[in-house]
């Protein structure tokens, strides 16, 4: 079955019909008291009167700095009913690049958690025309409560807005490459996207609960776990900060059916305890995504925890779900699955040439959940696609089956003595190692062969890494040319919000601290 884009309804448009449908359907627990769709509906309506109230007009733009809470949910709905478009703000960004975003976004207002009222107001300080402020949560009185808001009387008044052209988000990239960039995604990007999920996962209205620890200012957490449920009856379960044994206890009080997760979540979950893993019984399936998932580590979850992991993969840019293993099967390890219903991949040469199946190139894609855009940046949009094929930067290939496999990241890639070494084979091998927990692999540029593989490795709790015989193990299960030149042993790994690890922390570095040179 194909995804309708047929429909011209907005977010709010499609929310509604799901309130008045599943009014005292609980759709927000685990923090605090359960939100009712019928409850968020009111709460969201008062939101969007009050910013009307205040000059908020269609198309401006309302920046959200909000931790995982009900009323990150209730103000992004809200924002998308007075017909402004959310700019999510990243929680670990420093005030400086907070203002940047906001600056660049031509933000109007900026609504802020109490709990980061001190990074706020630095970065209020650095945009004296930044207008409306408005705070979450209880605080000095300066500036107007979401609470107030919420209290406001009457409706927001009806809009009629282009659904496929009205932008309903602009979500920031990390700015890995340079400067972050605005990926621009209208309320159809997100619907279809929504819809999408919803048939590839068989998720079921009144049943199905999705636990949401990635933070919600995150593509994959905002999507999946928030507008997915919000838009076709579902429940979410929202946890504020991931710990093994508060997300286990979240998930046994409020029966959550469906976990989302990085692989880094699910390398702690091993850790828990037998009694504390009996926790999970409600959970029919994970997701994993954000990161590739290693097939050592996902074999782990699904032998301890007796549930499957769906590795699946998207870009921002793309709203972001593209492609997901599927529930029924066959799964495959180490793939990122089947595209999703009414979504196109295929994989290109350099050239936008469409290379055979089995063939390594990037990794294209095509379809009503991709941007409008970059905002702003119109050569960098031209840049970013091969005619209406958005270029994820992802190298890859599909196999006769028609599942995708990342290899890497382009930009990750090592060419090490006019050889391509890839970082993700490398850690692959380094994870079925006996005594690591985690591994990272970045290059090393150096002045004879170009650049060399570097890898960063943990060690599992308890364990002592023997430097000789893992580089015998290297040695035993790779190449020459990809065995690490250097390894360094770590307590961990830096990480972004949503427990992605930061190659481009580590290349940061410079020269490592306590390096074991191999030969």
């Amino acid at each position: 079955m194909s995804i309708s884009t047929g429909s011209r309804d907005t977010i709010p448009d499609c929310f509604r019909a799901v309130a008045r449908a599943r009014g005292d359907q609980p759709v927000l627990l685990g923090m605090g008291p359960t939100w009712t769709f019928a409850a968020l509906d009111r709460a969201s309506d008062g939101i969007a009167a009050g910013l009307v109230g205040r000059g908020v007009e269609p198309g401006d733009r309302i920046g959200l700095y909000c931790p995982n809470t009900p009323e990150f949910v209730a103000a992004y709905l809200g924002i998308l009913k007075a017909g402004a478009t959310v700019v999510p703000i990243n929680l670990m960004l420093n005030p400086k690049e907070i203002v940047f975003i906001l600056s660049d976004a031509g933000a109007k207002g900026f609504c802020y958690h109490q709990a980061l009222a001190e990074v706020a107001q630095q970065a209020r300080g650095l945009a004296p025309e930044l207008g409306l402020s408005i705070r979450i949560g209880n605080g000095d009185g300066t500036d107007p409560s979401l609470d107030e808001l919420m209290a406001t009387p009457g409706r927001p008044p009806t809009l009629r807005l282009d659904a496929d052209r009205h932008l309903a988000v602009i979500l920031y990239t990390s700015g890995t490459t340079g400067r972050p960039k605005g990926a621009m995604l209208s309320h159809t990007n997100l619907w279809v996207n929504t819809a999408s999920i919803r048939q590839a996962l068989h998720l079921e209205p009144g049943r199905d609960r999705v636990l949401v620890v990635l933070p919600l200012f995150h593509a994959f957490a905002a999507t999946v776990g928030m507008l997915t449920p919000l838009l076709h009856g579902l429940g979410s379960v929202i946890v504020g900060q991931f710990d093994p044994k508060s997300v286990s206890a979240a998930i046994a009080d409020h029966g959550a059916t469906i976990f989302l997760g990085v692989p880094s979540m699910y390398n702690l979950l091993l850790r828990l305890e037998d009694q504390v893993r009996n926790q999970w019984a409600s959970v029919r399936f994970c997701v994993s995504g954000g990161a590739a998932m290693p097939q050592a580590l996902m074999a782990s979850f699904e032998e301890r925890f007796g549930i499957p992991i769906l590795e699946g993969d998207g870009p921002t840019e793309c709203a972001p779900v593209t492609c997901v293993n599927p529930l029924a099967g066959p799964r495959k390890p180490g793939s990122v699955g089947l595209p999703i219903p009414g979504v196109e991949m295929r994989v290109a040469g350099p050239d936008g040439t469409w290379l055979a199946d089995g063939e390594h190139g990037e990794v294209c894609v095509r379809g009503a959940n991709v941007m409008r855009g970059y905002w702003g940046l119109e050569v960098q949009t031209r840049e970013s696609f091969f005619g209406d094929w958005f270029r994820t930067g992802d190298l890859g290939y599909r196999d006769a089956d028609g599942y995708f496999f990342l290899v890497d990241r382009i930009k990750d890639l090592i060419i090490s003595n006019g050889m391509n070494v890839y970082p993700r084979m490398i850690e692959e091998v380094l994870y079925r190692h006996p005594d690591i927990a985690e591994a990272a692999v970045v290059g090393e540029p150096h002045r004879l062969h170009g650049e060399i593989p570097v890898a960063f490795v943990v060690p599992k709790p308890g364990a002592r890494l023997d430097p000789a015989r893992l580089r015998d193990w290297c040695k035993e299960h790779l190449g020459r040319h990809e065995i690490p030149r250097r390894l360094e042993l770590r307590e961990d790994l830096p990480r972004n919000a949503a427990g992605k690890i930061l190659k481009r922390e580590l290349r940061r570095q410079g020269e490592l601290e306590r390096g074991i040179d191999s030969p």
